[in-house]
């Protein structure tokens, strides 16, 4: 058949050639076409969330925002899909970031449980790790790095598929839930500060808090004005679940919750998360975390909610794991960081 009287594709995304391709009927590898394909990577998301009982599921809206927001990548560069008979199958992605001397390259792929165990997340694993080095500018080459990845205890593959790999874990992070229907302990802050309504003339100087507050955690690097963008453009803020501590005209911290209604009815649960978890370091050390999350969690608990939802990393500064524990937060989701060293040319 010519070029000339085949069907047109439904998406012009560049079709690219992976040397570890597996030899599957009708399957192709592409870039990212643009909006016409949010719906259907949200759809290869929400199949992995549900198989892997993970709490990885973006909206199409999520995944808009993220894509059309980027930070530490390009998405018509750096991301990849798998096609099978022009329905994705497979997706990859990485992030390129210089943190304390070093590039960091995050890998993270995805394949739908109906297509696993036939080679397309190691095909697209290894084309992340050729693809993260190859972008790195051409003046910066002789630096070091190393590529990392992250899987879920649920995720038995995707440890399988890093260790073969020549990877070891080295930092753990957890999912934390809690049980709203149980006693909320009374913190408040001290008298020198206030909570006040969030308005949108405020968003800016609550990002900024955040930001500089966000320094001192793991993994960090400057937060370039796409990181506000996102803020902006996150799908499922409500300021009107946002605990904000101002002293004076300066921000103190902040819990800045959300609920993912889509999510709720793909998982059939009742969550809310209490995330953006910040305090500036004039405040540190004073309760203000504590009576900002109560206050979050009385907030959720109102909405009729049945658990609250919070990410952590295990070995966060500032004693975080014990003071969500301490407010009735219990780990139902472990986080393995993987990381292999870039091999000297």
């Amino acid at each position: 058949m010519s070029n000339s009287s085949r069907p047109a594709r439904r998406h012009q995304g560049e079709v690219i050639a992976l040397a570890d391709s597996p030899a599957i009927a009708g399957l192709c590898f592409r870039r990212l076409a643009g909006p016409t394909d949010y719906a259907s990577i949200a759809r290869l998301r929400e199949a992995c969330a549900l198989e892997d009982s993970s709490d990885e599921m973006p909206t199409e809206a999520d995944i808009a925002n993220s894509l059309e927001n980027p930070v530490d990548m390009d998405p018509s560069r750096d991301l990849i899909l798998g096609e099978v008979d022009e329905a994705i199958v497979a997706m990859h992605s990485s992030t390129l970031r210089f943190v304390d001397g070093a590039w960091v390259a995050n890998l993270r792929g995805f394949v739908h449980p109906s297509w696993r165990r036939r080679g397309l997340g190691r095909a697209l694993f290894r084309f992340g790790e050729r693809h993260a080095r190859a972008v790195v500018p051409p003046c910066a080459g002789d630096q070091p790095g190393a590529w990392q990845a992250i899987a879920t205890s649920l995720e038995q593959g995707a440890h399988a598929l890093y260790r073969r790999a020549g990877y070891s874990p080295f930092r753990y992070a957890f999912t934390m839930t809690r049980d709203l229907s149980n006693p909320i302990p009374p913190f408040e802050l001290p008298p020198s500060l206030e909570m006040r309504p969030a308005r949108p003339e405020h968003f800016r100087v609550i990002w900024e808090a955040e930001r500089e507050a966000s320094q001192d955690a793991w993994g960090y690097s400057p937060w370039p004005e796409e990181n506000y963008q996102r803020f902006l453009g996150f799908p499922h803020y409500d300021p009107a679940l946002w605990r904000v501590a101002w002293d004076g005209d300066q921000v103190a911290g902040m819990v800045l919750s959300f609920v993912n209604a889509e999510e709720n009815t793909a998982l059939r649960r009742s969550r809310g998360y209490t995330e953006d978890i910040a305090v500036r370091r004039p405040w540190r050390r004073k309760g203000v975390a504590s009576a900002l999350l109560a206050h979050s969690l009385r907030a959720l608990q109102a909405l009729g909610l049945k658990e609250a939802a919070l990410g952590v990393d295990a070995e966060s500064p500032g004693r975080a794991l014990r003071l969500y524990e301490k407010l009735g937060f219990r780990t139902v989701i472990e986080w393995t960081f993987y990381r292999r060293l870039w091999p000297s040319e």
